[in-house]
């Protein structure tokens, strides 16, 4: 049996060393890669196809990124105590992945490409996302898929001023961005963040300094590639030749096509033709031209096709980049009509209607209490999610019809981008104690929804009085290459971003970013290009947040009437359980007498909702007084309970569902400034007399006095002193039962 050949290196990532290996499992594969960065593990695998599926007409890449809860010791929730569904972790890592890796496949290649990581070993300071970056790079690139790379990922912080390769767990709470970058050692590939409103400059040199790294990552996936070939651990690439369609049909169609696409396009610019009706006027043209060349090459139909397709999508972008004018009449850097509504639905908390051209979203937000949260289960240190944001995505929204089916990985990808471009001015817990989830119901699509959630989402956050940070709009930009032509496009729709090279959305406020993502369908983009499209962004930001300004302003002063309102105090941790009570005893009784929510954090804080505030207040009372201690030097208004030979005994902080409250003992001595013969003389049971807390015996029992809580009445004082003057007569012994209570 030969001896088993493995190829192991090691690169610097971040301060920190990250392995790659190759030949000691997942053979089989095309590729495969164990990753080490830190104590996180990760095996990825790459594999291809031999043979097309019959009609398949595009290229099917498949990412999997496997999430093990082994991995941080974790057994599954639930009952069925296995991994199932992908989390929304799982699937952005997935998209994260996909993204930079599938524009460097060649045009018409169609054999299946799976690639899987699975992660088996998690150390929070060491992200698995960028150790499946990297190792999926490296296992197509000593596959035989004819793969364009490799590529390189890192994620860049910003502490303290300072940019960081790759922060750890401590350094990525004190940073104020979240930026990945992917790419070749050309040009980036990929960009995506979530940032507290940082400006685009700072945002240019992050990307600018995650490029550097990414190069020298390259470099080594390159050595590591040449390494393995020569002993035997990687393949030789397969040699793919993209057909194309037969010279003499190119000769005859291009012409004819460019001609009329032209005449066509040209047509829908003049009349500023809406989507729908361009769309067929557009498939009229092509249809009437395959049937024109259809008698003279009956054999290829789909080589006809293709022609006709690559002359309308030349002809449309010929317009932008020779005459500077879009097919919808626009010029570059212009946004298209917008209209803002807000409180379009009665009954919810909050709405946001936005209307762009033909996209058009309505965003509703809901306020819960805080046991509303999200709880997750995946391997992140995050356990729970109090704000959310979720975006769907219907059929008749592109004038389709299709199945309505679980939440896609687009609709997963595009809630998550929302949902980060308004984390960073979303309030704190403690400021505003509440559950937030927000849903953007897309109700026409031509572009950009994504864009549309996040304004849309804005106006219903303001609509329902959550006191955000600054208000926050987003727009996406578009580009076309031809050679050493660019145009940088503002506010792209559906066909611009279908036959255009770049989708580059950003939303932030008006001093800064908050999200970034940016998908291509070239070989990367230079720092020229996002300079330019983020100052265009930035411009179609300010004037869409204008938009929405003048509709509201600000956060309204008052929440939803169909709002739960919450109450948030503060208590003793030690008192936790006298307001749960025994196996929930206690907390079951308030919620069932005042119908309010109670949610209970370890630190001791308490949040009560109800939907009426009367509800809430007696609940609020009612925890008040559970968790109320008698303070010595207060002075209380006290009802007396018993009345005794020895004094009586006063209640003074009053007992709730039928729980006792608490008391204690004046003694006869502490009922006046003067010598009492008699309880009865000053007191009786029932009364209200006020009472100060001296102090508490050996025992801890309380003591109470009403002497020092009352002023002497008119010569009561003369009369004290008059009898401490006397000898007593006749003292008798103390009793047991004065020394007793």
């Amino acid at each position: 049996m030969s001896e088993q050949v493995i190829l192991k290196r090691e690169l610097n990532i971040g301060g920190r060393s990250m392995t790659l290996e190759t030949g000691r499992v997942a053979k089989q594969a095309s590729g495969a890669v164990f990753v080490r960065y830190g104590d996180t593990m990760v095996l990825v695998a790459a594999t291809m196809a031999q043979h097309i599926r019959e009609g398949i007409d595009f290229f099917p890449l498949t990412v999997d990124y496997e999430e093990r809860l082994y991995a941080v010791g974790k057994i599954p929730g639930g009952f069925i105590k296995r991994e199932s569904r992908p989390s929304e972790k799982a699937v952005l890592s997935c998209r994260l992945i996909d993204r930079p890796i599938r524009p460097l496949f060649p045009k018409g290649f169609r054999n299946e490409v799976q690639i899987i990581a699975t992660i088996m070993s998690v150390d929070q300071d060491h992200a698995p996302e960028m150790a499946a970056m990297i190792g999926a790079s490296t296992a197509l690139h000593i596959s035989d898929t004819p793969f364009g790379g490799p590529i390189g990922g890192v994620i860049v912080g910003r502490v303290n001023g300072e940019l960081v390769i790759n922060p750890t767990r401590e350094q990525a709470e004190k940073s104020d961005m979240h930026l990945v970058v992917a790419g070749t050692r050309d040009a980036v590939m990929m960009v995506e963040a979530k940032a507290s409103e940082v400006p685009e400059s700072v945002m240019l040199e992050a990307i600018s300094f995650g490029h550097d790294k990414i190069r020298e990552i390259v470099d080594f996936i390159e050595k590591f590639r040449e390494e393995a070939l020569s002993l035997g651990l990687a393949r030789e690439k397969m040699v793919f030749e993209p057909a194309h369609p037969a010279p003499e049909i190119d000769a005859a169609v291009t012409g004819r096509a460019e001609q009329k696409f032209t005449a066509a396009v040209r047509q829908c610019i003049d009349t500023k033709m809406p989507k729908k009706q361009r769309e067929i006027y557009l498939d009229q043209v092509k249809s009437e031209l395959i049937q024109e060349f259809a008698e003279t090459f009956p054999e290829q139909a789909k080589d006809i096709e293709k022609v006709v397709d690559a002359a309308e999508k030349k002809v449309i972008r010929g317009f932008i980049t020779r005459d500077k004018v879009r097919i919808d009449g626009r010029a570059l850097n212009e946004v298209r009509p917008i209209t803002v509504e807000v409180g379009v639905l009665p009954r919810t908390h909050g709405t946001g209607l936005f209307t762009r051209g033909q996209t058009q979203v309505l965003s509703v937000l809901t306020l819960g209490p805080v046991s509303d949260e999200q709880r997750l289960d995946g391997l992140g240190t995050e356990e729970t999610k109090r704000y959310m944001h979720h975006y769907n995505f219907p059929p008749f929204s592109t004038g389709e019809t299709k199945p309505m089916r679980a939440p896609g990985r687009r609709d997963i990808g595009h809630g998550a981008l929302a949902e980060r471009a308004l984390e960073a001015v979303i309030p704190s817990e403690k400021a505003f104690p509440y559950t937030i989830r927000i849903v953007s119901e897309v109700l026409e699509s031509n572009g950009s929804t994504s864009m549309g959630s996040v304004c849309g989402s804005c106006l219903s956050l303001m609509d329902a009085g959550v006191p955000i940070k600054a208000p926050v709009a987003g727009a996406a930009m578009g580009l076309i290459k031809e050679g050493d032509e660019i145009a940088v496009l503002t506010d792209i729709q559906g066909v611009e971003d279908h036959l255009g090279d770049m989708d580059f959305k950003v939303a932030g406020t008006k001093d800064g970013i908050t999200a970034l993502q940016m998908d291509i369908k070239i070989a990367g983009v230079t720092p020229r290009i996002l300079e330019r499209a983020l100052e265009q962004a930035h411009e179609a930001r300010m004037h869409i947040m204008g938009k929405m300004l003048a509709v509201i302003d600000k956060p309204r002063t008052d929440l939803s009437r169909y709002a739960p309102r919450i109450i948030q105090i503060n208590i003793d941790p030690d008192k936790i359980r006298d307001v749960i009570g025994p196996g929930g005893k206690i907390i079951r009784k308030i919620v069932e007498e005042t119908g309010a929510d109670i949610d209970i954090e370890d630190d001791g804080r308490v949040f009560i909702g109800a939907l009426d505030s009367e509800a809430g207040k007696k609940a609020l009372q009612i925890v008040e007084t559970l968790t109320k201690d008698v303070v010595t030097g207060e002075i209380y208004n006290g009802k007396v309970t018993r009345v005794t030979d020895f004094g009586c005994f006063v209640e003074v902080i009053p007992g709730v569902l039928g729980l006792p409250g608490k008391e204690g003992l004046v003694h006869i001595s502490q009922l006046a400034h003067h010598r009492v013969a008699k309880t009865e003389d000053i007191v009786r049971e029932g009364d209200s007399i006020l009472v100060k807390a001296i102090g508490s015996d050996q025992q801890g029992r309380l003591k109470l006095s009403r002497k020092e809580a009352v002023p002497p009445e008119p010569g009561e004082l003369e009369l004290a002193a008059q009898e401490a003057a006397e000898p007593r007569r006749n003292p008798r012994p103390p009793r047991d039962r004065d020394r007793r209570y």
